[in-house]
Formats: structure tokens, sequence, C-alpha cells
């Protein structure tokens, strides 16, 4: 019977333990992509932040802040290449996480070579992996050691064509929040002769419509004017196409939440991501906050001819 009491006693233990475990938020991406802007802007929400951690001491971070009796709850934690002998700890360390029913999340920051480079020049720095050779030669290895965790990340922000204050915007747009909801989208419009954003996590194609910029009256408006808007859905096909778009959504998200994926991006492309795709991004978001989604919105190429 004392054994049985000894056991209880253990599991009780076991479940205020997994109770008292702070949140945590792996930071990690493309060196020169905003993780220290990331680190920063949770930070000033009130994370406990810790800079090039190796990844073999992420449990004992969460092991301490599960010891600060609720003074710490919630820790974020820069992992990089300057960490790199570490690197391999790191996909043990998130499964120990995970057995020990840790709530953690990882978010990667990515950007183009092209803004890579023009990052590391303008500031006259060598990329931390090219020795001897350039700049794109450091970026193309972190890219191949960085790979398998970028497809296994919680959440990408694809930083190339954001300055410091819009990815904040996105930070507290994901991470503000005190209660974490049950899924998130960003709804983003873009251009394909910009080429595809890199973080989508699904892509849907508007260039079936026609196209408003060769209606004289409509090219120099974009989709979030009413005249382009309906122009837009007075088309053949648009109208069911929002319909059915939203209940593939729908399906997807149900398939997501089960799987644990928070955090979705959908990019609505058309050929100058101005008028149709802008139109069609609006109406989606709608749906989705219908449904329950929280959403943002984002025109990546608007404006951009």
């Amino acid at each position: 019977m004392s054994e049985v009491n000894e056991a209880a006693d253990d599991v009780s233990k076991a479940e205020a333990g997994s109770e008292a475990n702070p949140e945590l938020v792996v930071i990690s991406g493309m060196s020169g992509a905003g993780r220290s802007t990331a680190a920063k802007c949770l930070e000033d929400l009130g994370w406990f932040v810790v800079d090039n951690l190796p990844p073999s001491l992420i449990p004992t971070m969460v092991e301490l802040g599960a010891r600060s009796q609720g003074s710490v709850p919630r820790i974020a934690v820069v992992v990089d290449v300057r960490g790199r002998r570490f690197f391999d700890n790191l996909r043990q360390s998130l499964a120990d996480l995970d057995t020990g029913g840790v709530r953690r999340r990882v978010l990667f920051l990515e950007a183009s070579d092209e803004a890579l480079v023009r990052r590391f020049e303008s500031v006259r720095r060598p990329h931390p992996l090219q020795g001897d050779g350039r700049i794109v030669d450091g970026i193309a290895e972190e890219r191949a050691l960085l790979r398998e965790l970028r497809g296994e990340a919680d959440l990408v922000i694809d930083t190339s064509s954001l300055n410091v204050h819009e990815l904040r915007a996105k930070m507290d747009a994901q991470f503000a929040g005190d209660e974490e909801p049950e899924l998130r989208a960003t709804v983003m419009s873009f251009g394909f002769k910009y080429g595809l954003p890199v973080d989508a996590d699904l892509v849907a194609d508007c260039r079936f419509l026609p196209n408003p910029h060769w209606v004289p009256e409509l090219r120099p408006h974009t989709g979030l004017d009413d005249e382009v808007s309906r122009y837009v859905f007075d088309q053949p096909g648009a109208k069911e196409f929002l319909d059915r778009y939203a209940e593939l959504l729908r399906i997807i998200a149900t398939g997501y939440r089960r799987e644990g994926k928070r955090y979705v991006t959908i990019a609505v492309g058309c050929t100058g991501g101005k008028h149709r795709s802008v139109a069609m991004s609006e109406r989606l978001a709608h749906r989705l906050v219908s449904d329950g989604v929280e959403t943002v919105i984002v025109h990546r190429d608007m404006g951009r001819e």
C-alpha cells in the first residue's frame, strides 16, 4: 500500500512540475535575418531571453525556470551557427522537452540571399561561416546546416522585404497575446513576377481572373478599393473560388490543430500583387476570422510597381 501511495505522490509531483514548466520559444534562422530584433521584441514583451545558448543547456534553462515558482513563465532562447559545435544536440534537447511536457515552439527567421548579402555589406561584417570565401559561400553553408530545422519550425518569418518596425509588428501579432489561440494565420497577397514568398505554407493563384490592370480607370487603384474589388468578384469563378478555397482551408485548419501546428501563412498571388490577389486576400481573411482563426493580412508587393 505504501508503494502505491509513493507512486501516486510521484505522479502528483510530476504533474505539478509539468504545470510549472515555463513556455519556451527557440529562435533560430539565417544570420542577418533578424534574430536579434526578434529576441529584443520578445524581451520587450516580458520574455526572459538568453542569446546563443548551447542547445544541450536548453532543458537545464527550462528546469531553472520551473524552479522559479512562476517568476519566469516564458523563456526565449536564441540558437545560431555561432554555437555550431553544439548544434547537433538541438534535436535531442527538443525531444527531451517534448517528453517532459514542455510547451515549446521553434521560430525560424528567413531571408533571401540578396537581402542577406545586402545587409552584411551594409554593416561591413563577414558572414560567420564564410571563412576565407565570399559572403554567399557562408550563406549557402548556413542554409544547408539549418535546412532540417527550418522544415520542422512552428513559425517561419521571411524578413527579406521587412524593415525593423514591420518585423516587430509581426512578432507582436504572434506573441503579444496573453493566451495562445488555437491557430493563427497570415494571409499574404503577392505578385508572381516578384517571386513566391519563401515562408508560404499554401499558395493560391488568382491569375485565372481578368486583370484590372488592363482596365484604364481601375489601373491606378488597388484591390483595397471598392471598385476594384467589385470588378474582381463580378468575374466568373471568383466567388466560387473564394467559397471553395475557404472550405478547403477549414479542412486544413482542422488538421493543423490536430497535428499541433499553430501558424499558417497563406499566400494569394496574381501577376503584380496589386489588384486581384489583394481583393481576394481581404475577402479570404474575413472568412478565416469568421471561422475563429486569428488572422493578419500582409500585402507584400502592393505599391511596389
